[in-house]
């Protein structure tokens, strides 16, 4: 059986959840294995595809504060959402599979766990057009749907370090809850991928790689206001 590590760090500021991921992704190599984290906010936020505009960004939601992610995709809403993250090296499976592929597998898992605690979900089969920017208006390809309405999406960034999965659920009425669902996402992983769970507690490179990409990037607003 493998052995991935499961990081539950809690709620974070906008600055330091995204520095957080990134570091993770860049640790990839010395860790060696793959990375699963749920997170939450400290406070209402909003983060936005690395490629998006500021501008357009600001006139799209009145949440506050707003944060560039290291991945793409539309703005995500942080008011109550629940948040994780998936870091893969790229001596793992994951990292060579196609984007749309390991996109499908992550949503399949939420899916899974969803079931798991008799929700029933389905995945999207064809890109609905939203709104301008808004990523859970409409929906890709297999998004994640309850009632036809898409309640999970995710973005990726693949890099030589890995591959970074950034994922949010907006959880609808009579929903598991969040300590129910991300248990049984533990649960669903580890039979579908023969894996068994580490506690990962960061050490003290990745802390002090996040902390300089929370002062140097997520932080700043020449970063955040880039484009």
């Amino acid at each position: 059986m493998m052995s991935w590590y499961l990081l539950q760090s809690g709620p974070g500021s906008p600055a330091l959840n995204m520095a957080l991921d990134e570091a993770m992704l860049e640790a990839m190599p010395r860790l060696g294995r793959p990375l699963l984290r749920f997170y939450s906010w400290t406070a209402p936020a909003a983060s936005f595809g690395y490629f998006q505009r500021f501008a357009e960004v600001e006139r799209l939601t009145t949440l506050r504060p707003l944060v560039r992610r290291p991945t793409g995709g539309g703005i995500v809403p942080h008011d109550a959402d629940w948040t994780y993250s998936f870091a893969f090296p790229t001596t793992d499976a994951w990292y060579s599979l196609v984007a749309v592929e390991s996109y499908r597998r992550v949503h399949q898992w939420l899916q899974s766990a969803f079931a798991k605690n008799n929700m029933a979900t389905e995945l999207a089969p064809c890109v609905r057009k939203a709104g301008p920017g808004q990523c859970f208006d409409g929906c890709e390809k297999s998004d994640l749907l309850c009632h036809g309405k898409k309640i999970a999406g995710a973005a990726q960034r693949r890099t030589r370090n890995g591959l970074l999965i950034q994922g949010s659920v907006q959880p609808p009425p009579r929903s598991p809850t969040r300590a129910d669902w991300q248990k049984a996402m533990c649960t669903v992983v580890g039979a579908e991928q023969g894996i068994g769970w580490t506690e990962f507690v960061p050490d003290a490179p990745l802390n002090e790689r996040s902390v300089t990409l929370v002062r140097e990037k997520y932080s700043q607003p020449d970063y955040n206001q880039k484009r």
